[in-house]
Protein backbone atom coordinates (compact mmCIF):
# COMPACT_ATOMS: atom_id res chain seq x y z
CA UNK A 1 0.00 0.00 0.00
CA UNK A 2 1.31 3.43 -0.88
CA UNK A 3 1.68 6.24 1.62
CA UNK A 4 -0.89 8.21 -0.35
CA UNK A 5 -3.48 5.45 0.07
CA UNK A 6 -2.62 5.15 3.75
CA UNK A 7 -3.39 8.86 4.21
CA UNK A 8 -6.29 9.43 1.85
CA UNK A 9 -8.46 6.30 2.20
CA UNK A 10 -11.17 6.47 4.85
CA UNK A 11 -11.23 2.91 6.14
CA UNK A 12 -13.81 3.76 8.80
CA UNK A 13 -16.20 4.80 6.05
CA UNK A 14 -15.44 1.61 4.10
CA UNK A 15 -16.55 -0.53 7.07
CA UNK A 16 -19.33 1.88 8.06
CA UNK A 17 -18.14 2.34 11.65
CA UNK A 18 -17.36 5.48 13.67
CA UNK A 19 -13.75 6.48 14.38
CA UNK A 20 -14.13 5.50 18.04
CA UNK A 21 -15.48 2.02 17.19
CA UNK A 22 -14.32 -0.83 19.42
CA UNK A 23 -12.41 -3.84 18.11
CA UNK A 24 -15.58 -5.93 18.49
CA UNK A 25 -17.62 -3.44 16.45
CA UNK A 26 -14.99 -3.39 13.70
CA UNK A 27 -14.86 -7.19 13.58
CA UNK A 28 -18.66 -7.45 13.46
CA UNK A 29 -18.92 -4.90 10.64
CA UNK A 30 -16.17 -6.62 8.65
CA UNK A 31 -17.73 -10.07 8.94
CA UNK A 32 -21.15 -8.79 7.85
CA UNK A 33 -19.79 -6.92 4.82
CA UNK A 34 -17.41 -9.75 3.88
CA UNK A 35 -20.29 -12.24 3.78
CA UNK A 36 -22.40 -9.92 1.64
CA UNK A 37 -19.62 -9.18 -0.86
CA UNK A 38 -17.67 -12.45 -0.92
CA UNK A 39 -16.81 -13.50 -4.51
CA UNK A 40 -18.27 -16.98 -3.91
CA UNK A 41 -21.67 -15.40 -3.23
CA UNK A 42 -21.41 -12.88 -6.06
CA UNK A 43 -19.98 -14.82 -8.99
CA UNK A 44 -19.30 -12.54 -11.96
CA UNK A 45 -20.02 -9.36 -9.97
CA UNK A 46 -16.91 -7.23 -10.48
CA UNK A 47 -18.15 -4.47 -8.20
CA UNK A 48 -18.71 -6.92 -5.33
CA UNK A 49 -15.20 -8.29 -5.87
CA UNK A 50 -13.66 -4.81 -5.70
CA UNK A 51 -15.79 -4.02 -2.67
CA UNK A 52 -14.59 -7.21 -0.97
CA UNK A 53 -10.97 -6.17 -1.56
CA UNK A 54 -11.65 -2.72 -0.04
CA UNK A 55 -13.33 -4.30 2.98
CA UNK A 56 -10.43 -6.72 3.50
CA UNK A 57 -7.88 -3.90 3.21
CA UNK A 58 -9.80 -1.78 5.72
CA UNK A 59 -10.02 -4.67 8.18
CA UNK A 60 -6.29 -5.37 7.81
CA UNK A 61 -5.58 -1.83 9.03
CA UNK A 62 -8.35 -1.20 11.57
CA UNK A 63 -8.35 -4.77 12.92
CA UNK A 64 -4.71 -4.46 14.00
CA UNK A 65 -4.36 -2.07 16.99
CA UNK A 66 -0.81 -1.06 15.99
CA UNK A 67 -1.67 -0.41 12.35
CA UNK A 68 -4.84 1.39 13.39
CA UNK A 69 -2.89 3.78 15.63
CA UNK A 70 -0.40 4.49 12.84
CA UNK A 71 -3.28 5.09 10.44
CA UNK A 72 -5.07 7.43 12.88
CA UNK A 73 -1.85 9.35 13.51
CA UNK A 74 -1.16 9.72 9.80
CA UNK A 75 -4.70 10.89 9.07
CA UNK A 76 -4.53 13.35 11.92
CA UNK A 77 -1.26 14.88 10.72
CA UNK A 78 -1.54 14.72 6.96
CA UNK A 79 -5.08 13.87 5.94
CA UNK A 80 -7.68 16.22 4.50
CA UNK A 81 -5.18 18.86 3.48
CA UNK A 82 -3.69 19.17 6.92
CA UNK A 83 -0.02 19.87 7.63
CA UNK A 84 0.43 22.56 4.96
CA UNK A 85 3.25 25.09 5.33
CA UNK A 86 2.24 28.71 5.12
CA UNK A 87 3.49 31.14 2.45
CA UNK A 88 7.28 31.34 2.23
CA UNK A 89 7.77 28.26 4.36
CA UNK A 90 11.40 27.40 4.78
CA UNK A 91 12.58 30.51 2.90
CA UNK A 92 14.42 33.46 4.27
CA UNK A 93 12.10 35.44 6.49
CA UNK A 94 9.23 33.00 5.75
CA UNK A 95 7.02 31.55 8.44
CA UNK A 96 5.00 28.37 9.07
CA UNK A 97 1.37 28.57 10.06
CA UNK A 98 2.14 26.55 13.21
CA UNK A 99 5.12 25.82 15.43
CA UNK A 100 6.91 22.73 14.13
CA UNK A 101 9.01 22.50 17.26
CA UNK A 102 5.90 22.02 19.38
CA UNK A 103 4.36 19.58 16.92
CA UNK A 104 7.32 17.25 16.45
CA UNK A 105 9.43 18.03 19.49
CA UNK A 106 12.23 18.48 16.99
CA UNK A 107 13.90 21.44 18.62
CA UNK A 108 13.20 24.01 15.88
CA UNK A 109 15.23 27.13 16.51
CA UNK A 110 12.64 29.42 15.07
CA UNK A 111 9.83 29.61 12.61
CA UNK A 112 11.76 30.83 9.61
CA UNK A 113 15.18 30.59 8.00
CA UNK A 114 17.61 27.79 8.64
CA UNK A 115 16.47 26.96 12.14
CA UNK A 116 12.88 26.27 11.12
CA UNK A 117 13.91 24.13 8.18
CA UNK A 118 16.23 22.05 10.32
CA UNK A 119 13.59 21.31 12.94
CA UNK A 120 11.10 20.52 10.22
CA UNK A 121 13.33 17.98 8.47
CA UNK A 122 14.31 16.08 11.60
CA UNK A 123 10.73 15.92 12.87
CA UNK A 124 9.36 14.57 9.64
CA UNK A 125 12.00 11.84 9.56
CA UNK A 126 10.90 10.67 12.99
CA UNK A 127 7.22 10.76 12.09
CA UNK A 128 7.60 8.80 8.84
CA UNK A 129 10.01 6.41 10.50
CA UNK A 130 7.33 5.51 13.02
CA UNK A 131 4.29 5.52 10.77
CA UNK A 132 5.58 3.99 7.57
CA UNK A 133 8.60 1.97 8.74
CA UNK A 134 11.02 4.18 6.83
CA UNK A 135 14.46 5.20 7.81
CA UNK A 136 14.57 8.49 9.60
CA UNK A 137 17.59 10.68 9.57
CA UNK A 138 18.26 14.32 8.99
CA UNK A 139 21.53 15.93 8.03
CA UNK A 140 24.53 14.02 9.32
CA UNK A 141 22.68 10.75 9.81
CA UNK A 142 24.83 7.79 8.83
CA UNK A 143 23.74 5.03 6.45
CA UNK A 144 21.53 2.39 8.00
CA UNK A 145 20.33 -0.89 6.56
CA UNK A 146 16.87 -1.91 7.70
CA UNK A 147 15.80 -5.43 8.66
CA UNK A 148 13.66 -6.97 5.94
CA UNK A 149 10.64 -9.19 6.52
CA UNK A 150 10.63 -12.49 4.66
CA UNK A 151 8.12 -13.16 1.92
CA UNK A 152 4.83 -14.99 2.45
CA UNK A 153 4.55 -18.35 0.74
CA UNK A 154 1.57 -20.54 -0.11
CA UNK A 155 1.20 -24.29 -0.23
CA UNK A 156 -1.57 -26.87 -0.55
CA UNK A 157 -2.49 -30.01 1.33
CA UNK A 158 -5.09 -32.71 0.68
CA UNK A 159 -6.82 -34.35 3.66
CA UNK A 160 -9.21 -37.24 4.00
CA UNK A 161 -12.73 -36.39 5.16
CA UNK A 162 -11.99 -37.76 8.64
CA UNK A 163 -8.69 -35.84 8.96
CA UNK A 164 -10.47 -32.59 8.12
CA UNK A 165 -13.08 -33.20 10.81
CA UNK A 166 -10.71 -34.44 13.54
CA UNK A 167 -7.56 -32.44 12.65
CA UNK A 168 -4.23 -33.82 11.50
CA UNK A 169 -0.48 -33.20 11.47
CA UNK A 170 0.88 -33.50 7.93
CA UNK A 171 4.38 -33.17 6.43
CA UNK A 172 4.71 -30.25 4.02
CA UNK A 173 7.67 -29.89 1.66
CA UNK A 174 8.27 -26.34 0.52
CA UNK A 175 10.71 -24.51 -1.68
CA UNK A 176 11.38 -20.85 -0.97
CA UNK A 177 14.07 -18.20 -0.93
CA UNK A 178 16.33 -18.22 2.13
CA UNK A 179 19.67 -16.60 3.06
CA UNK A 180 22.35 -17.99 0.77
CA UNK A 181 24.53 -20.45 2.67
CA UNK A 182 27.53 -19.90 0.41
CA UNK A 183 27.89 -16.23 1.37
CA UNK A 184 25.92 -16.26 4.64
CA UNK A 185 23.28 -14.07 3.06
CA UNK A 186 25.63 -11.15 2.30
CA UNK A 187 25.63 -11.61 -1.47
CA UNK A 188 29.42 -11.11 -1.50
CA UNK A 189 32.04 -13.86 -1.82
CA UNK A 190 34.15 -12.26 0.89
CA UNK A 191 31.18 -11.50 3.10
CA UNK A 192 31.85 -7.74 2.98
CA UNK A 193 29.27 -5.97 0.78
CA UNK A 194 29.33 -2.19 0.68
CA UNK A 195 26.50 0.17 1.48
CA UNK A 196 24.57 1.19 -1.63
CA UNK A 197 25.54 4.80 -2.50
CA UNK A 198 22.21 5.49 -4.22
CA UNK A 199 19.94 4.87 -1.23
CA UNK A 200 22.65 5.20 1.45
CA UNK A 201 21.77 1.79 2.85
CA UNK A 202 18.05 2.37 3.29
CA UNK A 203 16.95 0.23 0.36
CA UNK A 204 14.54 2.96 -0.73
CA UNK A 205 14.64 6.06 -2.90
CA UNK A 206 12.23 8.98 -2.77
CA UNK A 207 10.12 10.22 -5.64
CA UNK A 208 7.98 13.34 -5.72
CA UNK A 209 4.22 12.96 -5.53
CA UNK A 210 3.09 16.56 -5.56
CA UNK A 211 1.70 18.61 -2.70
CA UNK A 212 5.07 18.85 -0.98
CA UNK A 213 5.25 15.15 -0.09
CA UNK A 214 7.43 12.35 -1.42
CA UNK A 215 6.81 8.61 -1.67
CA UNK A 216 9.44 5.90 -1.71
CA UNK A 217 10.23 3.01 -4.04
CA UNK A 218 12.71 0.13 -3.72
CA UNK A 219 16.17 1.27 -4.77
CA UNK A 220 16.78 0.16 -8.39
CA UNK A 221 20.52 -0.31 -7.86
CA UNK A 222 20.48 -2.61 -4.83
CA UNK A 223 16.93 -3.97 -5.38
CA UNK A 224 15.88 -2.80 -1.95
CA UNK A 225 18.67 -4.58 -0.02
CA UNK A 226 20.65 -1.48 0.92
CA UNK A 227 23.86 -3.36 0.12
CA UNK A 228 25.87 -3.99 -3.05
CA UNK A 229 28.28 -6.89 -3.43
CA UNK A 230 31.78 -5.94 -4.59
CA UNK A 231 32.47 -9.53 -5.61
CA UNK A 232 29.05 -11.18 -6.21
CA UNK A 233 28.53 -14.69 -4.86
CA UNK A 234 28.49 -17.34 -7.60
CA UNK A 235 25.50 -19.11 -6.05
CA UNK A 236 23.08 -16.23 -5.44
CA UNK A 237 24.59 -13.77 -7.98
CA UNK A 238 24.87 -11.08 -5.31
CA UNK A 239 21.23 -11.19 -4.14
CA UNK A 240 22.03 -12.82 -0.80
CA UNK A 241 19.12 -15.21 -1.34
CA UNK A 242 19.10 -18.76 -2.70
CA UNK A 243 16.46 -21.41 -3.25
CA UNK A 244 15.98 -23.67 -0.26
CA UNK A 245 13.85 -26.78 0.27
CA UNK A 246 12.60 -27.91 3.63
CA UNK A 247 10.04 -30.29 5.09
CA UNK A 248 8.02 -29.21 8.12
CA UNK A 249 5.25 -30.78 10.15
CA UNK A 250 2.12 -28.64 9.95
CA UNK A 251 -0.81 -29.03 12.31
CA UNK A 252 -4.16 -28.63 10.54
CA UNK A 253 -6.85 -27.75 13.11
CA UNK A 254 -9.99 -29.84 13.48
CA UNK A 255 -13.05 -28.77 11.54
CA UNK A 256 -11.38 -27.27 8.46
CA UNK A 257 -13.46 -27.17 5.29
CA UNK A 258 -12.59 -27.74 1.65
CA UNK A 259 -10.90 -24.67 0.13
CA UNK A 260 -10.12 -23.06 3.50
CA UNK A 261 -6.92 -21.00 3.67
CA UNK A 262 -4.97 -21.32 6.92
CA UNK A 263 -2.36 -18.77 7.99
CA UNK A 264 0.69 -19.93 9.95
CA UNK A 265 2.59 -16.92 11.27
CA UNK A 266 6.35 -16.88 10.89
CA UNK A 267 6.51 -20.10 8.85
CA UNK A 268 7.26 -18.41 5.52
CA UNK A 269 10.53 -17.22 3.99
CA UNK A 270 13.17 -16.19 6.60
CA UNK A 271 13.82 -12.45 6.91
CA UNK A 272 17.04 -10.59 6.24
CA UNK A 273 19.30 -8.75 8.68
CA UNK A 274 17.28 -9.83 11.68
CA UNK A 275 13.90 -9.17 10.06
CA UNK A 276 10.95 -11.43 10.90
CA UNK A 277 10.01 -14.38 8.73
CA UNK A 278 7.00 -14.19 6.43
CA UNK A 279 3.85 -16.23 6.87
CA UNK A 280 2.82 -19.56 5.38
CA UNK A 281 -0.65 -19.90 3.87
CA UNK A 282 -1.95 -23.44 3.46
CA UNK A 283 -4.94 -24.11 1.19
CA UNK A 284 -6.80 -27.22 2.33
CA UNK A 285 -8.47 -29.69 -0.05
CA UNK A 286 -10.78 -32.33 1.44
CA UNK A 287 -11.64 -35.68 -0.18
CA UNK A 288 -15.24 -36.90 -0.30
CA UNK A 289 -16.49 -39.58 2.09
CA UNK A 290 -18.48 -42.58 0.78
CA UNK A 291 -21.07 -42.28 3.58
CA UNK A 292 -20.95 -38.86 5.22
CA UNK A 293 -21.35 -35.37 3.85
CA UNK A 294 -20.98 -31.96 5.43
CA UNK A 295 -23.18 -28.90 5.84
CA UNK A 296 -21.32 -26.20 7.78
CA UNK A 297 -20.58 -27.58 11.27
CA UNK A 298 -23.04 -30.44 10.78
CA UNK A 299 -22.39 -33.82 9.17
CA UNK A 300 -25.02 -35.50 7.01
CA UNK A 301 -25.89 -39.13 6.35
CA UNK A 302 -28.72 -40.87 4.49
CA UNK A 303 -30.09 -43.99 6.23
CA UNK A 304 -32.35 -46.50 4.41
CA UNK A 305 -35.36 -47.85 6.35
CA UNK A 306 -37.98 -50.43 5.44
CA UNK A 307 -41.57 -49.52 4.61
CA UNK A 308 -42.70 -51.24 7.78
CA UNK A 309 -40.27 -49.21 9.92
CA UNK A 310 -41.44 -45.97 8.32
CA UNK A 311 -45.13 -46.84 8.69
CA UNK A 312 -45.12 -48.48 12.11
CA UNK A 313 -42.15 -46.71 13.69
CA UNK A 314 -39.24 -48.23 15.57
CA UNK A 315 -35.61 -47.77 16.49
CA UNK A 316 -32.90 -47.31 13.87
CA UNK A 317 -29.14 -47.65 14.38
CA UNK A 318 -27.14 -44.92 12.65
CA UNK A 319 -23.34 -44.90 12.03
CA UNK A 320 -21.24 -41.95 13.22
CA UNK A 321 -17.87 -40.70 11.97
CA UNK A 322 -15.13 -42.33 14.04
CA UNK A 323 -17.42 -43.27 16.92
CA UNK A 324 -19.96 -45.90 18.00
CA UNK A 325 -23.37 -46.00 16.30
CA UNK A 326 -26.30 -44.08 17.79
CA UNK A 327 -29.90 -45.26 17.99
CA UNK A 328 -32.66 -42.92 16.85
CA UNK A 329 -36.36 -43.39 17.48
CA UNK A 330 -38.35 -43.42 14.26
CA UNK A 331 -41.93 -42.15 14.79
CA UNK A 332 -44.78 -44.08 13.18
CA UNK A 333 -45.77 -42.62 9.84
CA UNK A 334 -42.35 -41.16 9.07
CA UNK A 335 -42.34 -39.93 5.44
CA UNK A 336 -39.51 -40.50 3.02
CA UNK A 337 -36.91 -37.69 3.18
CA UNK A 338 -37.55 -36.65 6.79
CA UNK A 339 -34.37 -35.46 8.57
CA UNK A 340 -33.64 -36.21 12.21
CA UNK A 341 -30.82 -34.89 14.38
CA UNK A 342 -28.17 -36.66 16.47
CA UNK A 343 -26.76 -33.88 18.60
CA UNK A 344 -23.01 -33.49 19.15
CA UNK A 345 -22.01 -35.98 16.44
CA UNK A 346 -20.95 -33.44 13.81
CA UNK A 347 -17.81 -31.46 12.95
CA UNK A 348 -15.62 -29.72 15.52
CA UNK A 349 -16.31 -25.97 15.89
CA UNK A 350 -13.71 -23.31 16.68
CA UNK A 351 -14.73 -23.26 20.34
CA UNK A 352 -14.17 -27.02 20.65
CA UNK A 353 -17.84 -27.98 20.65
CA UNK A 354 -19.36 -30.15 17.94
CA UNK A 355 -22.13 -29.70 15.44
CA UNK A 356 -24.85 -32.31 14.86
CA UNK A 357 -25.33 -35.33 12.62
CA UNK A 358 -28.29 -34.77 10.30
CA UNK A 359 -29.91 -38.13 9.48
CA UNK A 360 -32.16 -38.26 6.41
CA UNK A 361 -34.55 -41.20 6.12
CA UNK A 362 -34.83 -42.97 2.77
CA UNK A 363 -37.60 -45.57 2.49
CA UNK A 364 -36.15 -48.65 0.80
CA UNK A 365 -38.43 -50.38 -1.72
CA UNK A 366 -37.64 -54.07 -2.24
CA UNK A 367 -37.05 -55.11 -5.84
CA UNK A 368 -38.28 -58.71 -5.45
CA UNK A 369 -41.11 -59.92 -3.23
CA UNK A 370 -41.88 -63.61 -2.75
CA UNK A 371 -43.96 -65.80 -0.51
CA UNK A 372 -45.48 -64.38 2.63
CA UNK A 373 -44.07 -60.88 2.08
CA UNK A 374 -45.85 -60.54 -1.25
CA UNK A 375 -49.09 -62.00 0.12
CA UNK A 376 -49.00 -59.60 3.05
CA UNK A 377 -48.44 -56.62 0.77
CA UNK A 378 -51.28 -57.70 -1.54
CA UNK A 379 -53.54 -57.94 1.49
CA UNK A 380 -52.47 -54.46 2.58
CA UNK A 381 -53.27 -53.08 -0.88
CA UNK A 382 -56.78 -54.54 -0.76
CA UNK A 383 -57.33 -53.17 2.75
CA UNK A 384 -56.37 -49.64 1.66
CA UNK A 385 -57.99 -49.68 -1.78
CA UNK A 386 -60.35 -46.84 -0.84
CA UNK A 387 -57.49 -44.51 0.06
CA UNK A 388 -56.13 -42.33 -2.74
CA UNK A 389 -52.87 -40.56 -1.77
CA UNK A 390 -53.07 -38.46 -4.97
CA UNK A 391 -56.55 -37.08 -4.40
CA UNK A 392 -55.32 -33.85 -2.82
CA UNK A 393 -52.78 -33.43 -5.61
CA UNK A 394 -55.44 -33.43 -8.33
CA UNK A 395 -57.69 -31.20 -6.25
CA UNK A 396 -54.93 -28.65 -5.83
CA UNK A 397 -54.15 -28.81 -9.54
CA UNK A 398 -57.77 -27.99 -10.44
CA UNK A 399 -57.87 -25.14 -7.95
CA UNK A 400 -54.72 -23.56 -9.39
Amino acid sequence: MSTKDFIEKDYYKVLGVPKDATEAEIKKAYRKLARENHPDANKGNVRAEERFKEISEANDILGDPKKRKEYDDARSLFGNGGFRPGPGAGGAGGSFNFDLGDLFGGGAQGQGGQGGAGGFGGGLGDVFGGLFNRTGGGPGAGPRTQPRRGQDIESEVTLSFTEAIEGATVPLRMSSQAPCKACSGTGDKNGTPRVCPTCVGTGQVARGSGGGFSLTDPCPDCKGRGLIAEDPCDVCKGSGRAKSSRTMQVRIPAGVSDGQRIRLRGKGTPGERGGPAGDLYVVVHVKDHPVFGRRGDNLTVTVPVTYAEAALGGEVRVPTLGGPPVTLKLPAGTPNGRTMRARGKGAVRKDGSRGDLLVTVEVSVPKDLTGKARDALEAYREATADEDPRAELFQAAKGA
